[in-house]
C-alpha cells in the first residue's frame, strides 16, 4: 500500500520530457530534476505546474543572430492523462473553469511522482479565459497574474478535488506561486468559522510553507499593483482586506516578500546565493540548499555505459560517483570522445561550421541575457586568436535563447554572431538555435571545457556546470553560484578571476576577467589537453568524483527532506 501523500512542489516551469514543452530554462529544469529524484527516493510527492498548450517559444535565429519567435503547438491529450475533477475560481468577476492532467514521473525503485498540469482550454470558458495556460511567461503583466492565480490558488483547489487531504508542506518553487498562501489562509478561515483571515489565521499558515527564491536579479520577482490584484482575484470577497496592507507594501503585491513572509523555512539556491538573500532579506532567516541535477537523466549513453560497468550502483547512489577515480584514463577518454562525436555532427549537421573531434572544443550554453556575459570570449578578439594560433586551436558550440522581451538579450545574441563571422575562417563558431533539454544533454557531454561568464553576484546557483561534471568535462567559470562550493583549481576545473566580495553589488570588470579567461586557456588548459592529456583526464575524472558525486538532485532532495519537509 502506498503512502500518503506529504508534500505538494508547485512551479510556474516543469522540464519534464524532450516531447513536453513546458519548461523555458533552469528554473524549470532544475524542478523536474526535483521530481525525477524525489521518484527515486520514493518522497512521496506531487507537483503542479500549468499545461502551457503553446509551449515557451520555438526560437528562430536569422543570419545575423536575429531571435524570432513562434509557438510550440503540442497536443495535451497525446502525452498526458486527463483527470475528471474540475474546480471553479472566480477571477475578474467571472467564474473560470480548471481541469488537471496529469503525468507520471518513475524513479529507478519503481515508485512514482505524479505531475498535474492544470489547464483552463475548457468549453464552459471564455475564449480569453481558455488561453490563460497557452504561454509560459508570455504576455502582459495582467497575463502573468492570472497565471499565478491559477498555479497558486488554482493549484490547491485542485488537490483538494483529488483527493489530497494529508498534505503537510506546500514548496513554492520561486514566488510565482505564492498565491497559495491565500487559499491555504481561505481553508484554515473557513474551518474556523470566522469571516476574515485575522494576523492568527495567518501564522497559522505558516507552517506548511515552504519557499525557494531563485535569483537576486529584480526582473525574477513578479510584482503587481494592489489595484491590478483586487481587480482580478474577486472570489474571496473580504476575506483578505484586514491582511492587504500587509502583504502589500506601498500598494503592491511582491509575490516573493508574499512567500517570504508566509513560510517556515526558506532557502537560496547555492551558498553564496544564501548569503546574497541574506543580504537583500534581512529580515527573514534564509538558509541554503546548493542546487543539483539529475545523475541519470544527464549523463551521455557512452558514459552511462562506462559507469554501469565500472560503478554498477551509481543510479540509486549518485555518491559512489566518487569511485570514478578508480576509471581507466583511456576508457573515461573513449567514452567522452563517443559523446564528442555525436555533438560534433550534430554541430556540423545544423550549422555547417566544419568543426572536428581531435579539436579543443568549448561549450557555452544558457539564457541569453546581459548579465550573463556569452559575449565575454570576445572582448579581446586578437588576444583569443593568438591563444588559438600559439597554444592550440580551439572551436566553440553557443546555444541559448532570449526571453521575447529581453532587447539587451536579443542584442548580445547579434554580438555573438558579428564576432562568428568576424573569425570566419580562422575559429569555427557555431551558434546552435532553439537551446532544449535534448541539445543541452549532447552539449554538456560533447565539449572537451564548459564555459560560464555571469556577472557577480548574478548568478544564484547555476546547473549547466554540474551537469558537464557529471560527464566528466571541467567548467571554466566565474566564482559565482555553485562553482564556488565546486571548483578546487586544476583539480575539478579552473576559475576564472577571483572570488566575488560579500556585498550584494554587481562588479562587471570585463576586461580584468577576460583576461583572466584568455591565461586560463593559454597557459594552463590548453597546453594540458594538447600536451598532457593523463593530467586532463585526471581533471575530467575528478570533476565525476568530486562534483558529480555531490551536486545532484539526490543530495539536494535529501536536505529538502531534513531541513524542510519533514523537520
Amino acid at each position: 500500500m502506498s503512502r500518503p501523500t506529504k508534500i505538494a512542489y508547485f512551479s510556474m516551469e516543469i522540464g519534464l520530457a524532450d516531447a513536453l514543452p513546458t519548461y523555458s530554462g533552469g528554473l524549470g529544469v532544475l524542478a523536474g530534476d526535483t521530481i525525477r529524484s524525489a521518484a527515486d527516493g520514493g518522497v512521496p510527492l506531487v507537483a503542479v505546474t500549468l499545461v502551457h498548450r503553446k509551449g515557451y517559444f520555438r526560437q528562430h535565429l536569422a543570419a545575423d543572430g536575429t531571435q524570432s519567435e513562434a509557438p510550440v503547438a503540442w497536443a495535451p491529450a497525446e502525452e498526458l492523462t486527463e483527470l475528471p475533477a474540475r474546480v471553479l475560481l472566480n477571477m475578474s468577476g467571472r467564474d473560470v473553469a480548471l481541469r488537471a492532467w496529469q503525468y507520471d514521473v518513475p524513479g529507478v525503485g519503481g515508485e512514482t511522482v505524479s505531475v498535474l498540469l492544470l489547464d483552463t482550454d475548457l468549453p464552459e470558458n471564455s475564449d480569453e479565459d481558455r488561453r490563460i495556460t497557452d504561454h509560459l511567461y508570455g504576455g502582459d503583466e495582467l497575463y502573468r497574474l492570472r497565471q499565478e492565480v491559477i498555479l497558486g490558488i488554482g493549484g490547491v483547489r485542485m488537490l483538494r478535488a483529488l483527493g489530497y487531504t494529508e498534505l503537510e508542506r506546500f514548496h513554492m518553487n520561486e514566488g510565482h506561486a505564492a498565491l497559495l498562501v491565500l487559499e491555504l489562509g481561505h481553508e484554515e478561515m473557513k474551518r474556523r468559522g470566522a469571516t476574515t483571515v485575522t494576523r492568527e489565521i495567518a501564522q497559522a499558515v505558516k507552517p506548511l510553507c515552504v519557499f525557494t527564491t531563485h535569483t537576486p536579479v529584480p526582473a525574477g520577482h513578479d510584482q503587481f499593483s494592489l489595484t491590478m490584484v483586487r481587480e482580478v482575484i474577486t472570489g474571496y470577497g473580504g476575506a483578505f482586506n484586514e491582511r492587504a496592507v500587509e502583504f502589500c507594501l506601498n500598494n503592491i503585491l511582491n509575490m516573493t516578500y508574499l512567500a517570504l513572509d508566509n513560510s517556515t523555512y526558506i532557502n537560496g539556491v547555492a551558498k553564496r546565493h544564501g548569503e546574497i538573500s541574506r543580504h537583500m532579506f534581512a529580515q527573514y532567516k534564509v538558509d541554503s540548499i546548493t542546487n543539483g541535477v539529475h545523475a541519470g537523466f544527464w549523463t551521455a549513453p557512452a558514459i552511462q555505459a562506462l559507469f554501469d560497468h565500472h560503478i554498477s550502483a551509481w543510479r540509486a547512489d549518485n555518491a559512489s560517483l566518487r569511485y570514478a577515480l578508480g576509471i581507466a584514463r583511456h576508457e573515461l577518454w573513449a567514452a567522452h570522445q563517443k559523446a564528442k562525436e555525436d555533438l560534433i555532427r550534430r554541430v556540423n549537421q545544423r550549422s555547417g561550421a566544419a568543426m572536428f573531434a581531435n579539436v579543443f572544443t568549448l561549450g557555452y550554453a544558457r539564457r541569453a541575457t546581459p548579465y550573463k556575459r556569452a559575449d565575454l570570449l570576445f572582448h579581446d578578439m586578437q588576444r583569443l586568436l593568438a591563444l588559438h594560433r600559439s597554444a592550440g586551436p580551439i572551436q566553440i558550440v553557443y546555444s541559448g535563447k532570449a526571453h521575447p522581451h529581453d532587447e539587451g538579450g536579443k542584442d548580445l545574441i547579434r554580438r555573438i554572431f558579428e564576432h562568428i563571422g568576424a573569425l570566419k575562417g580562422q575559429i569555427a563558431i557555431a551558434y546552435l538555435e532553439d537551446y532544449d533539454m535534448a541539445l543541452a544533454r549532447q552539449m554538456v557531454a560533447g565539449v572537451d571545457l564548459w564555459l560560464n561568464t555571469p556577472q557577480p553576484p548574478l548568478e544564484a546557483s547555476g546547473t549547466s556546470g554540474m551537469k558537464a561534471a557529471i560527464n566528466g568535462v571541467p567548467q571554466l567559470s566565474m566564482l559565482d553560484g555553485w562553482w564556488i562550493e565546486g571548483c578546487i583549481e586544476g583539480i575539478t576545473g579552473w576559475a576564472i578571476g577571483e572570488a566575488a566580495s560579500n556585498g550584494n553589488e554587481a562588479a562587471d570588470d570585463r576586461a580584468l576577467d577576460a583576461q583572466s579567461l584568455y591565461n586560463k586557456l593559454e597557459t594552463v588548459i590548453l597546453p594540458l589537453y594538447y600536451r598532457d592529456q593523463d593530467r586532463f583526464i585526471d581533471v575530467m575524472r575528478h570533476a565525476i568524483a568530486l562534483n558529480g558525486s555531490f551536486f545532484n538532485t539526490e543530495r539536494m532532495v535529501d536536505q529538502y527532506v531534513r531541513k524542510a519537509y519533514f523537520c
